[in-house]
């Protein structure tokens, strides 16, 4: 298969999105209005709330067993590489171009964070339909291709949510620490910022300050002679719920993590699968209603991207110095980086010889920044114009980049 053949495969799927962003964009022109602000928080609840989390729990139901799950036990170690990669590069990035502390947090998840969720489940369906496509058999590398892009969508998302969202939210309430009695809703769980119903801060402000911190931080005994009776285990729980608090780890129950323990429980118990999946399962109207809910995720998703892009275009402080590093970061150094990785584990024998399988891996890191670290920043109100720049550069040369780390990875693995 020829060059032009592999980039003319990969380019469709890249296309796609665009097209899609486009409309979002044009739906979301002050001219139109169909997709203006109000509209995009609305929808963006219902994505949060129902069609993401649908997504995730359907395609891991009907994808992933106990087997395929000790099969691909290497992508949810690619994820965490990507995140400690991106981090490292990141951090790199900060001490050279020395941002705001407002924006170290976003920077980070920026690099750290790809968008391993619709982006796959966009791109590697329509790599496999194409004629031209090195993957073999469509069915097969369809079926094949959706268990590797649901299992990673899960995993990315509990990575996003756990980690990036408490980059941000110690980033920025730092930055505004002290300022704003607005924020004391800074550590509360996404669920409620969305609903709008985050009205009551976490501590009582009828208390003097230091009497709250105090006693939520502080161990039942304080004196030496009683701390030395204190138990080890209560001593350990108290160290326990103080580090959960610290670092709101409350934030990896948001929908799409349920959904995805959900998908899980359901496709590696056989039991359960088979009263759910398939067209003889008696609880397939169940399975049906969540992949219909589900199929509206990655229009919806692209449709409010591009609504969001267009915030870009209105400009912030956001220097040049650091779009272009972190363009670098995500766009050369990481796919360099990824060859490197995947073609050490190959050579190791920790991944099998797959072609889709090592360009499936090989894919997460050329992906653009995940899209929901433009929701997290919403939820701190910080960073969020200088987020919507960078996506607006990020997604704009996508189209480029990706289409030509497609192509080299498919001449690679064919």
């Amino acid at each position: 298969m020829g060059i032009l053949d592999l980039f003319i495969t990969a380019s469709i799927p890249v296309l796609k999105v665009l097209l899609v962003t486009l409309l979002g964009s044009f739906l979301a022109l002050d001219r139109i209005n169909i997709l203006g602000e109000d509209a995009r928080k609305h929808m963006n609840r219902v994505v949060f709330f129902v069609f993401f989390p649908a997504l995730v729990a359907a395609d891991l139901a009907k994808t992933i067993t106990y087997e395929s799950m000790i099969k691909l036990w290497f992508v949810p170690l690619n994820v965490l590489i990507t995140y400690l990669l991106g981090s490292a590069l990141g951090w790199v990035l900060i001490q050279i171009s020395r941002p705001p502390s407002h924006l170290r947090g976003l920077i980070l998840g920026c690099c750290a964070a790809g968008n391993m969720g619709p982006m796959f489940m966009i791109i590697i369906p329509a790599v496999c339909s194409e004629k031209g496509s090195p993957f073999g058999d469509p069915d097969v590398c369809n079926t094949n291709g959706l268990a590797y892009s649901s299992l990673s969508m899960a995993i990315g998302a509990i990575f996003l949510w756990s980690y990036v969202y408490n980059l941000v939210r110690v980033s920025s309430s730092k930055s505004t620490e002290g300022i704003d009695d607005s924020t004391s809703n800074f550590s509360e769980e996404p669920s409620r910022v969305l609903n709008g119903s985050s009205s009551e801060p976490l501590l009582s402000k009828d208390l003097p300050v230091s009497e709250n911190r105090v006693d939520h931080f502080a161990l039942p005994c304080t004196s030496l002679g009683a701390r030395q009776q204190v138990p080890i285990s209560v001593k350990f729980g108290q160290y326990l719920k103080m580090f959960s608090e610290k670092l709101s780890l409350k934030t990896l129950l948001v929908p799409s993590t349920i959904a995805a323990i959900v998908g899980f429980f359901v496709g590696a118990v056989p039991q359960i699968q088979r009263l759910m999946i398939g067209e003889n399962a008696p609880l397939r109207v169940i399975e049906d209603s969540v992949s219909l809910l589900g199929e509206g995720a990655i229009p919806a998703i692209t449709l409010i991207m591009g609504g969001n892009l267009l915030r870009g275009l209105k400009g912030s402080d956001v220097h040049a110095s650091l779009l272009v590093g972190i363009i670098v970061v995500r766009y050369i150094a990481f796919p360099l980086l990824g060859i490197l990785i995947i073609k050490g584990a190959l050579h190791f024998g920790l991944v099998h010889p797959d072609p889709l399988y090592m360009f499936f891996l090989l894919l997460h890191f050329a992906v653009p920044p995940a899209l929901n670290i433009g929701t997290i920043t919403q939820f701190f109100g910080a960073g969020e114009k200088e987020c919507s720049v960078i996506m607006l550069w990020a997604y704009g040369l996508a189209s480029i980049s990706l289409t030509l780390w497609s192509t080299f990875f498919m001449w690679l693995v064919a």
